[in-house]
């Protein structure tokens, strides 16, 4: 049984206030970077003030940024052009990047990367040159121009990398919630099947005698006692086997449960529930069927019960061979019904679920399964079931 540990996610009135004070530290931190900093580092190397006009721009880039997550690329030009005007006008110089680099780097994430390379690329052609254009900055030295230029491949570089593996994560992520939403798909499609073979068995044998008590009620009344008292137990283990199950599902019985283990084990127990409905089954076993794994084990078991319940409903001579033969790693079942194959007119329509449900046993533990009848008259179902699923 699958068991998800269910976190309930955070709703809009949690996450909101969280945003707001992720986005007040994000402009408080680069307003304290680009103002503090460059203020302390132009009065004590340059002698120069920010000024109202310098301390205008930085702030204005700065209070752009909780913008960015409704209009990244807008946010990144406000930030551009507002640090450009700042170097170009030749203010002090400082870490007065802060606010342009959050930008870019968030454009890049979140995939605008072209908007983000076109504004790198006009970065890189203005801010050697506005100022110099303007008579506000000397002309740039080579050197600085190719050391911008390799500054700002590496800028990209690194978001790239850092993109890439945000892109990753969320990729495994994603993969990792749909391998869980496939086992609880098959885990609820196993339980499924589990139910059904619990209950179609015993409820076919109480529809067969039920027939039988209808039919001999007039005519040999004696006999109705037996139908009801195979009724009886058969509802009774339908009942306790289905609530096992339940009881799984809800996962509130701590204990043992209360219906024994589906096994090859059990044999003797199907087949005497199946004599006590009036289906004569002989059975052969070749080899040791006590060392099974668990998976195989229930596999078998469902499949021989579900073949003598097609028995029950379909064969106008209800008597079957059952064939169990451990032979290497292999296991083959073989189920022979020596009746005609018609239809009985006493039994509940089948939905055409069981041989089909058969070879879905089968095939889950890595086997295959025939079923159709045999020459001459009866039915006949075969399973190859291997010991080891393959790898």
């Amino acid at each position: 049984m699958i068991e998800q540990a269910t976190r309930p996610d955070a709703g809009p009135e949690t996450r909101r206030p969280v945003r707001l004070l992720l986005e007040a530290a994000i402009v408080a931190g680069t307003l304290a970077i680009e103002l503090g900093i460059t203020a302390m580092a132009g009065h004590y190397h340059d002698h120069q003030d920010l000024g109202l006009a310098g301390t205008s721009l930085l702030v204005v880039g700065a209070l752009a940024l909780p913008f960015r997550r409704v209009r990244p690329v807008l946010v990144l030009w406000v930030a551009l052009l507002t640090t450009l005007a700042y170097w170009s006008l030749g203010y002090p110089r400082g870490p007065v990047f802060a606010a342009l680099l959050i930008a870019f780097g968030y454009c890049v994430i979140k995939g605008h990367r072209l908007a983000a390379v076109v504004a790198i690329a006009f970065g890189f052609l203005a801010f050697p040159w506005v100022g110099y254009l303007i008579d506000r900055e000397p002309r740039p030295a080579v050197g600085a121009v190719v050391g911008l230029f390799a500054w700002l491949i590496t800028l990209i570089s690194v978001m790239e990398i850092v993109r890439s593996r945000k892109d990753r994560a969320r990729e495994r992520r994603l993969l990792e919630r749909e391998a869980v939403r496939l086992q609880v798909a098959d885990e609820r499609l196993r339980m499924a099947r589990e139910l059904h073979d619990a209950v179609a068995h015993n409820m076919s044998l109480i529809n067969l005698q039920a027939g039988v008590a209808l039919h001999l009620m007039d005519e040999q009344p004696e006999q109705v006692r037996g139908a009801l008292e195979t009724i009886k137990q058969s509802s009774k283990e339908a009942l306790v086997e289905l609530r096992s199950i339940l009881g799984v599902l809800r996962q509130v019985d701590e204990d043992a449960p209360r219906a024994p283990t589906p096994s090859l084990g059990r044999i003797d127990d199907l087949v005497t529930g199946s004599g006590a409905a009036g289906i004569k089954v002989h059975v052969d076993i070749d080899g040791d069927v006590s060392e099974l794994p668990r998976a195989v084990d229930l596999a078998a078991f469902r499949i021989i019960q579900e073949s003598l319940t097609n028995v029950a409903r379909h064969s106008d001579r209800p008597e079957a061979v059952v064939r169990i033969a451990v032979s290497g790693d292999e296991l083959r079942i073989e189920v022979l019904d020596d009746g005609s194959g018609r239809v009985r007119p006493q039994v509940l329509p089948g939905g055409g679920n069981g041989i089909p449900g058969m070879r879905e046993r089968a095939a889950s533990v890595g086997g295959g399964l025939e079923a159709g009848p045999r020459p001459g008259r009866g039915f006949a179902v075969r399973a190859r079931i291997p010991l080891a699923r393959p790898s």
